[in-house]
C-alpha cells in the first residue's frame, strides 16, 4: 500500500533536529491548552530557549512532557480549544496530526484526537458548495494529501460499515432521532472495533469522510429543528397562544413565545458558548417536543408537567444558558435589525459552519445516554 505511514519503524533512528523542531512548535499551544483548561503542570522551559538542537536527553525529556499533555489533555478539550482559538492554523493543525501519528503507542485518545483532527484538517479546507456527492473518497483522499500522501484507495469491505451508518443518519427525520437512535453508536463502535486497521491510510481517510458527512447531517438536522420549532411558534401566536409549557425543556410552565424566538435565532451562537456541555442538545430537542405538545401533534401532553417545580441544577443551568442566548439574540439583532424582526426568519444550512460540531467521537458532549434514558420514536 502507498502513502505515508503513521509511524517510524523502530528501527530507524530518531530525527533529533525534527523532534526538537515540532516540540517548539508544540509548547505553546499545549502550554496555552493547560492555561485555558486550569491543568496544573509547568512548561518545558527549555523549548523557550533559542537552543536550535540540545542533547538526545534534552530532546527525550520534551518528548516526555508532550506525552505527559497529552494524557491529561482530554478529547473534548482538544476540541473546544481548537474551535474556539486562533492559535492553530492549518499549518497547526498539521503539525499536531503528525506529532499522534507518529506515536507509537496507539490508545483510544490518540485516535480519537487524530479523527477528530483529520475531519478538522479537511472541514476547514473543503469548499462551501461541496456537497455529500462530491465528498467522495478520492476527493477526500486529495485533500487530505498534504498530511498522508498519495494513499491507495482499494478500501476494505469492512469500510462498508461507514457507509451504511452514513446512510441511516440521513433518514433520520429529527436531532432527537439522530441522537437516540443509535446511529453516533454504530459508527463510535465502527471506529473501535477498528483496532490498529484504524491507522491504515485508506481507513483514515474514510473515517474523515464519515466524520465530516455526519458533521453535516447533525448540522442539518439541529437546523431543521430550530426551524421546525420556529414555525410552530409563529402557529401558536397565530393562533392567540402567547406562552407554552416548557418545563421538559427545562424552562417554565408559562414560557412567553416571544422569549423563545429570540432563544432559538440565537442558539447557533449559544452551542458554540456552550460547547463543554450537552445539556443544550438535549434542551433543544425537548423544546421542539414541547412545541409540538402545545399544537397537539401526538406527542405527550402531560411531559412537561413531569418536569421537577423546584429549582434544580439542570433548570438553573438552563436559566443560564436562556440568559447567554437572550443576549446573544440582542447582539445579533443589533447588527441584523431587519431578520431580526422578521418573525419566520429562519436557519440557512451553511455548511462551512459544520466544523463547529463533532458527533463522531464518545464524549461527554454528544453521549445523551449519561444522564437520560432512550426515548421512544415518535
Amino acid at each position: 500500500m502507498t502513502g505515508s505511514t503513521p509511524s517510524q519503524p523502530e528501527s530507524t533512528p530518531p530525527d533529533l533536529a525534527a523532534l526538537w523542531s515540532s516540540a517548539r512548535d508544540l509548547h505553546p499551544i499545549y502550554v496555552e491548552m493547560a492555561r485555558e483548561f486550569v491543568i496544573d503542570t509547568p512548561g518545558f522551559a527549555a523549548l523557550d530557549e533559542p537552543t536550535d538542537v540540545p542533547d538526545r536527553e534534552t530532546v527525550e525529556h520534551a518528548q516526555q512532557w508532550l506525552r505527559q499533555m497529552d494524557d491529561r489533555i482530554q478529547v473534548h478539550q482538544l476540541r473546544q480549544f481548537l474551535q474556539t482559538s486562533s492559535l492553530v492554523d492549518r499549518e497547526g493543525l498539521v503539525l499536531m496530526l503528525r506529532h499522534f501519528l507518529g506515536q507509537a503507542a496507539h490508545t483510544d485518545s490518540a485516535r480519537d484526537k487524530i479523527d477528530f483532527l483529520l475531519v478538522q484538517y479537511f472541514s476547514q479546507g473543503a469548499p462551501t458548495e461541496l456537497d455529500d456527492n462530491g465528498a467522495d473518497i478520492a476527493y477526500v483522499a486529495e485533500g487530505l494529501e498534504p498530511v498522508l500522501g498519495k494513499v491507495e484507495l482499494k478500501a476494505p469491505v469492512w469500510l462498508n460499515t461507514l457507509d451504511r451508518v452514513l446512510d441511516a443518519a440521513r433518514r433520520c427525520r429529527s436531532l432527537d432521532e439522530l441522537l437516540h437512535g443509535g446511529v453516533l453508536e454504530q459508527g463510535r463502535k465502527a471506529k473501535a472495533q477498528a483496532g490498529d486497521l484504524f491507522y491504515l491510510p485508506v481507513a483514515l481517510v474514510a473515517f474523515t469522510r464519515f466524520g465530516y458527512l455526519m458533521r453535516r447531517a447533525f448540522f442539518r438536522l439541529m437546523l431543521t429543528d430550530l426551524n421546525n420549532i420556529l414555525d410552530g411558534l409563529t402557529e401558536l401566536e397565530e393562533n392567540g397562544v402567547e406562552t407554552i409549557d416548557c418545563r421538559r425543556a427545562q424552562f417554565s410552565a408559562q414560557e412567553p413565545i416571544v422569549r423563545l424566538r429570540m432563544i432559538c435565532q440565537s442558539w447557533k451562537v449559544m452551542f458554540q458558548a456552550e460547547y463543554s456541555s450537552g445539556q443544550p442538545l438535549r434542551m433543544l430537542v425537548d423544546l421542539r417536543a414541547s412545541v409540538d405538545a402545545a399544537l397537539g401533534r401526538g406527542v405527550d401532553a402531560e411531559g412537561g408537567e413531569k418536569a421537577a417545580e423546584s429549582m434544580t441544577p439542570a433548570k438553573a443551568g438552563a436559566e443560564k444558558i436562556a440568559a447567554r442566548a437572550a443576549a446573544a439574540g440582542t447582539s445579533a439583532a443589533a447588527k441584523q435589525a431587519p431578520q431580526a424582526e422578521t418573525p419566520k426568519a429562519k436557519f440557512v444550512v451553511a455548511d462551512d459552519a459544520a466544523p463547529e460540531f463533532d458527533v463522531s467521537a464518545a464524549t461527554p458532549e454528544w453521549n445523551p445516554d449519561e444522564d437520560s434514558q432512550p426515548r421512544e420514536q415518535k
